[in-house]
């Protein structure tokens, strides 16, 4: 049985499948072979074999090859499907995954490694080109094409401004006697204006309606082409004849409105780049190899093997997963766990790819490198969760797949009815059909739903929240839970001095703090003021920092380094992270810590329970600190010491049963998480991998900005909704009219006009706020708007 075919919206892809299933594939590559219409599509022999693929393949210890490559010519879901199914058709391919917002082809197969060539010949065969992956050149071809949509939006907004102009001249002329004459002359002044200007500004809309033809297919770039084609054709040709009506005005403007939606869509789609691409970058790039003989060599991290011994220096990214076998050092393991303190590593820790080695050489035994490690593990995360929302399709476009047939079927029979059975002149009946192809075309429903994402995202915008996927808000309608992350999300994630320390132990802690780049020391430094930094003060890598007092050794770090009971007296009601500062003869200072909550938090959190969203707190640092924080928010439900995997795990699982939820995080051990979650938000404060990962990022130290982005998309989705029900209803009540031949081509353009500005004037609503408020004190520190000037 032949699996069922995917629901296309790309022409070539769609003509590809048809092909593949009329012919079979042998004889659809013996076409393509010997057929100079399609010939001329098939990458030649040369530039299939112009890489040598081999050298860019990896060799697992299991025998298995494995290759990223980048896939130009990929435009939909359904090219994803093609290519895979082509890959696996091939009995060695063990895997093939396409990536669709980074265009990456992940291959693995058995057998010889040169049999690369012959596996990917389908593919480049069907059009498609493989080369290496390289996330630089896929980023110049995404601002290739915005800029070229760019420059035609340019063009069409600049001619419809002037035509439009001249034409409210024309129709004012018809009623205060304007001159046949002077009327000609604005009708060639509009014709020189629009005819070139339509011409260029209309190229993407062309180019995707002929590929459509040309397979077979329609789309809805075919009526859009048709009417703007038609109706300046026709134009022409009443200009040429000195009629009175010309639609030089309603087709240059329908590419003007028409053209707003593409680039945007073309800008969301450039700005959602796979934020994995981003997390390989936390990859150490080199990797110090410390041979037997005690020589070392400088080998990039994947061509390690498990039993090598490496050095890992102080400051220096950590490159494999291993064991420590010498030294002692803080490493700074947010990646993996969230915590914002480093961790004391010492012989017999595992430590991983992307963690950072802060205070002095490691020396490590390999234990996974490459595609085996931790990091990579999470980069598998992500790129599956973010292959998952390539179901996520613009309503529109569901709309118009069967919306652009109907057109032209229609247009069609009002033509033949009214010239075979009306019985009134070819010229007449084809003004009715191009009245009947402009006053259907979809601008209003094109619009619907770009021009409330445009005003949504300008109001998130001016309340520092910024919006980076195209489904976002569309996704956040639907959650109903929220997890929270906690370092960095619900509290500011920097740790902060608590208590009342005196004051001359507080300034020397300080005062030797300042030679430290600890957290810890920094956090005293700060609570400190400026204190200037004591001379002669070492520090003990992963204990503490050590200086000659008067009356002996000083030292300010861990309760063992201080030589501090372990039964010391301490207050029980102040726990966290803690230093000490001991000094000969005299009671050890005890300095406790704590990462302070955001100041808007409890209210944000009751104002979101109060809604009857599910609230969880996943975190991955201590249970002690994580109930703490659970316990002063109210959040029954939270788990604690939670890696990347667990984190998306649960989120998946949550998923599978029927839950939306909205993930909030801002370590790189979220980034996962937030790939997984229905909708994902992160602080502009977040590491830029999970930034990059989360659909919107907020400014600012508030949790306002949460419930601000819901209203918000919540009110988007009833304009939206609403919006196509105005452009349905348009239709329904013009369409008819048109039909019957009550329409003419300038009252279909001013009707199609107006529709269009009935949808943006229903979206402007949107401006507007509510009588009550839609966010809890959202008053970030400074505006993405005022950062960028604007």
């Amino acid at each position: 049985m032949s699996p069922a075919a995917p629901d296309f919206c790309c022409a070539g892809c769609a003509g590809a499948f048809e092909l593949l299933g009329e012919m079979g594939l042998t004889s659809y590559y013996n076409r393509r072979a010997f057929d100079p219409k399609v010939r001329a599509l098939r990458p030649d022999e040369d530039e299939i074999a112009s890489f040598d693929f081999t050298e860019l393949a990896s060799t697992d210890t299991d025998g298995h090859h494995h290759l990223n490559l980048m896939v130009d010519g990929i435009h939909c879901a359904a090219c994803v499907w093609l290519i895979e199914t082509l890959l696996q058709r091939n009995s060695a391919v063990l895997q093939a995954r396409v990536n669709m917002t980074t265009r990456r082809l992940r291959l693995s197969w058995q057998g010889d490694i040169s049999d690369i060539e012959d596996i990917i010949r389908p593919v480049m065969q069907m059009g498609y080109r493989l080369i290496p992956f390289d996330p630089a050149a896929l980023e110049q071809a995404t601002t290739s094409r915005n800029k070229e949509l760019l420059r035609c939006l340019a063009v069409a907004g600049f001619a419809a401004g002037n035509v439009m102009l001249l034409s409210v001249s024309v129709w004012a002329g018809y009623f205060q006697g304007m001159g046949g004459a002077t009327r000609d002359l604005f009708h060639w002044i509009s014709a020189l204006i629009a005819l070139p200007a339509a011409a260029y500004a209309g190229l993407p809309f062309y180019r995707s309606a002929l590929g459509a033809i040309r397979n077979r297919r329609v789309n809805m770039d075919v009526p859009i082409s048709l009417g703007v084609i038609l109706a300046l054709g026709m134009s022409l040709a009443q200009t040429i004849r000195g009629e009175p009506h010309a639609y030089f005005d309603s087709a240059i403007t329908l590419l003007f409105f028409l053209l707003i939606g593409r680039y945007l869509d073309g800008r969301a789609r450039g700005q959602a780049r796979s934020a994995a691409e981003h997390l390989l970058s936390l990859n150490a790039r080199s990797i110090t190899v410390i041979e037997p003989d005690g020589t070392r060599r400088l080998i990039a991290p994947q061509k390690a093997t498990p039993g090598m011994i490496v050095l890992a220096a102080a400051g220096e990214r950590i490159g494999i997963d291993g064991k420590v076998i010498d030294g002692q050092s803080d490493v700074d393991t947010s990646i993996i766990t969230g915590e914002s303190i480093p961790v004391l590593t010492r012989p017999g820790t595992t430590v991983f790819a992307g963690t950072t080695n802060i205070s002095a050489p490691l020396r490590i035994e390999v234990t996974a490198t490459g595609g085996n490690t931790l990091l990579s593990e999470i980069v598998r995360l992500m790129e599956n969760a973010e292959q998952g929302r390539a179901k996520y399709v613009a309503i529109a476009d569901r709309v118009a797949k069967a919306y652009a047939p109907v057109v032209h079927t229609l247009s069609l029979a009002t033509f033949i009815g009214w010239w075979l059975i009306g019985g009134i002149g070819w010229q007449d009946a084809l003004m009715n059909a191009i009245a009947v192809l402009i006053i259907t075309c979809p601008c209003a429903l094109a619009l619907a739903v770009p021009v409330v994402q445009v005003i949504a995202t300008g109001r998130l915008l001016r309340a520092g929240i910024l919006v980076k996927s195209a489904t976002a808000l569309e996704r956040l309608t639907k959650i109903t839970g929220i997890i929270f992350d906690k370092t960095g999300t619900l509290t500011t994630g920097k740790p902060e001095l608590v208590g009342q320390p005196q004051q001359d132990k507080l300034m020397l802690a300080a005062g030797m703090a300042a030679n430290s780049n600890h957290p810890l020391s920094r956090a005293l430094v700060r609570a400190a003021g400026n204190v200037p930094p004591q001379t002669n003060v070492t520090e003990q890598a992963g204990l503490g920092l050590m200086m000659q007092g008067p009356a002996g050794p000083i030292r300010l770090g861990s309760r063992a380094f201080c030589d501090v009971a372990e039964n010391a007296d301490v207050p029980s009601d102040i726990t966290g992270p803690e230093l000490w500062l001991s000094e000969p003869g005299i009671a050890p200072t005890r300095f406790v810590f704590r990462d302070t909550m955001r100041s808007d938090a409890p209210e944000v959190i009751d104002t979101l329970r109060t809604r009857g969203f599910e609230m969880t707190l996943l975190s991955g640092d201590r249970e002690s600190t994580v109930r703490q924080l659970a316990e002063t928010l109210g959040i029954t439900n939270w788990m604690a010491r939670m890696s990347p995997t667990e984190k998306a795990n649960h989120i998946q699982a949550r998923a599978d049963r029927g839950n939306h939820d909205l993930m909030v995080g801002d370590g790189i051990n979220d980034a996962p998480a937030l790939a997984a979650a229905h909708a994902s938000m992160s602080p502009a404060t977040a590491a830029e991998i999970s930034q990059n990962a989360a659909d919107i990022v907020f400014q600012g130290d508030r949790l306002g900005a949460v419930i601000e982005a819901i209203d918000v998309a919540r009110k988007a989705d009833r304009l939206v909704r609403q919006n196509f029900a105005l452009s349905f209803a348009y239709n329904v009540i013009t369409i008819p009219l048109a039909v019957s031949g009550f329409v003419t081509p300038l009252f279909a353009a001013i009707a199609m006009s107006s529709s269009s500005l009935i949808v943006i004037a229903n979206a402007l609503r949107l401006h507007a706020k509510s009588g009550k408020s839609d966010g809890v004190g959202i008053k970030p520190a400074t505006t993405l708007s005022q950062q960028a000037g604007i």
